[in-house]
């Protein structure tokens, strides 16, 4: 009864176009434990490699990549902990959240984690780009304004933009809706317009931070190419540039292949509904 009765249902459960099926035997606990547990144990080994990096470093523009990349580690291995905690917790006690969350406290803080956590490595590696590209085309003007305080500051401000957009469901643009099997709860794809239009908010940052990254990427590489053609006593100090783009472009490809599909799905969603109506 608590998903028919519209009147009586939290928003964060009732029938939507968003397809939910509370299924707790979709899936196995062992397996979310195993993936859960190998990204925390391999951002922990990543952050302490990246303290040691950066302490031994000497390289001006290799310690500001060190800080990113930190602040990437960091934001990864908080949303394995986060999340992961809770699809665990899922699968070992069946909990259903329609029964246990009836102010949707729960579905709502979930949601905004995935969002934060989603968007968190789209943007930073959006910003990594810029500062790749502006340290390789504009080395000297980079230089003479990027600090380690302003780094610290972009990454700051890199997590205030996606928890923003995150915490925009709470003041009515948008919601968050539980998804099958039960254990996670994720954008509400509606018909109404404040749903449609945040989703499409979410797709549009991601989209365009992957292809800003796409674009700046290439630029560098090319660039990076024809600086070490002729690069001879200065070949050394290059070899850290192709390390970090080397990096960059894994971290780029890894984002896109995870987030891309889900991103173009939001985009055409709304006109998906046009469609049918």
């Amino acid at each position: 009864t608590i998903m028919t009765d519209s009147n009586h249902t939290p928003s964060c459960y009732a029938n939507t176009s968003t397809p939910y099926t509370y299924a707790p035997n979709m899936g196995k606990v062992y397996l979310s434990a195993i993936f859960s547990i190998l990204g925390l144990i391999s951002n922990l080994v990543a952050f302490i490699v990246l303290i040691k990096s950066c302490k031994q470093t000497q390289n001006t523009s290799r310690s500001f990549f060190l800080i990113f990349l930190g602040g990437l580690v960091v934001t990864d291995f908080m949303g394995l902990l986060v999340t992961g905690s809770f699809v665990m917790s899922f699968y070992v006690t069946y909990v259903d959240w329609r029964l246990s969350d009836p102010t949707c406290r729960f579905c709502n803080f979930m949601g905004m984690s995935m969002v934060f956590y989603g968007l968190c490595p789209l943007l930073l590696g959006a910003t990594m780009a810029i500062e790749r590209f502006i340290g390789i085309k504009y080395p000297f003007a980079r230089s003479s304004r990027l600090s380690k305080g302003r780094t610290v500051s972009m990454v700051l401000l890199v997590w205030f933009i996606a928890g923003s957009i995150s915490l925009l469901p709470l003041t009515g643009f948008g919601s968050y809706h539980i998804q099958t099997p039960g254990s996670w709860c994720f954008i509400n794809i509606s018909s109404k317009r404040g749903d449609w239009a945040f989703s499409l908010l979410f797709s549009l940052v991601g989209l365009i931070s992957i292809t800003a990254s796409f674009l700046l990427n290439t630029v560098s590489v090319v660039t990076l190419i024809k600086v070490c053609r002729g690069a001879g006593r200065r070949q050394r100090s290059r070899d850290h540039e192709v390390e970090m783009m080397v990096q960059l472009i894994l971290i780029m490809i890894i984002a896109t292949v995870c987030w891309c599909p889900l991103l173009v799905r939001l985009s055409f969603f709304p006109f998906i509904l046009d469609v049918h109506k």
